[in-house]
């Protein structure tokens, strides 16, 4: 994640929350008060973010702000395990700490699942990966996350590759001429995508030497057929309906890539807590 990007969206969300200040965290501590805390993790979870956002987040409130230890991304925690330890000034602590929270209970719910899907296929030469299925302003994050649990990033966004859908086929007329028209305008350093749903447009496709053929919420049976056509010409991604349940077997009629909205818009938040020690006193700082 780039810093430069990434602050920017951090101090917006604290703006949002902070606005005009902590009434009620002001009124009841000094900017003398010092605490120490500890994100503790409620049950098992894939952890993301703990230093690139929960801590920058303290950070960018008070430079003051600093951590014992803490757990690196893409490391699997269990039930009580410490994922970061946080020593500053109270009414820093308590400011950041319920953007803190949200940020990063979604980020690891997103690393997570995205690991339970990677570990369902992990002995299978396939990459699980995202989709621009996330939520607004969060897709850096979002990413980020797929990529601690062990997956892929697919595109980022509309500028970064050509997806033909079926949208721009219907508009357009046919696979062809919407192929015909991308090559016109895009660099040749771009591959062009195509999203097909039944093996004509499949073998229509491989006429058009395509660099990505993508298999959109095909059965088995059709989905092996297609992958026996393409021969290896083309990069074949699967998508639509995968689940826990149905990616393994989607996985092993060979396709190289299956695409997963669900990662980021079904992952469910972790529970992590913000666990207070006492106040600490003169000799303790």
């Amino acid at each position: 994640m780039d810093s430069y990007l990434l602050d920017q969206q951090l101090h917006s969300f604290l703006r949002e929350d902070l606005e005009h200040g902590d009434i009620t965290t002001d009124a009841i501590f000094s900017d003398k008060d010092q605490a120490r805390a500890y994100f503790t993790a409620r049950h098992p979870m894939v952890v993301v973010g703990m230093e690139k956002v929960a801590w920058r987040i303290f950070t960018l409130l008070d430079p003051g702000v600093s951590t014992g230890r803490l757990l690196r991304d893409g490391k699997r925690a269990d039930k009580g395990d410490v994922l970061m330890e946080l020593t500053g000034h109270t009414r820093s602590l308590l400011r950041g700490e319920r953007v803190a929270l949200n940020l990063v209970q979604r980020m690891c719910g997103i690393a997570t699942l995205t690991a339970a899907f990677v570990d369902q296929v992990a002995d299978l030469d396939v990459k699980i990966v995202d989709t621009r299925k996330t939520t607004p302003g969060l897709r850096l994050l979002e990413k980020y996350s797929v990529r601690a649990g062990g997956g892929h990033n697919h595109r980022y966004s509309l500028s970064d590759g050509v997806m033909i859908k079926d949208n721009h086929i219907a508009a357009c007329g046919s696979i062809t001429k919407a192929v015909e028209r991308v090559r016109r305008r895009v660099p040749h350093t771009i591959k062009v995508e195509v999203e097909t749903d039944t093996l004509a447009q499949v073998e229509e496709c491989l006429a058009c030497q395509v660099g990505v053929i993508m298999l959109d919420n095909m059965d088995l049976a059709t989905m092996k057929e297609a992958v026996a056509m393409i021969q290896g010409r083309a990069t074949v991604e699967a998508s639509g309906g995968v689940s826990l349940e149905t990616v393994r077997g989607i996985a092993e009629t060979g396709v190289d890539i299956i695409s997963v909205g669900g990662l980021t818009h079904s992952a469910t938040a972790c529970d992590i807590g913000m666990d207070w020690c006492s106040a600490m006193s003169d000799q303790q700082r």
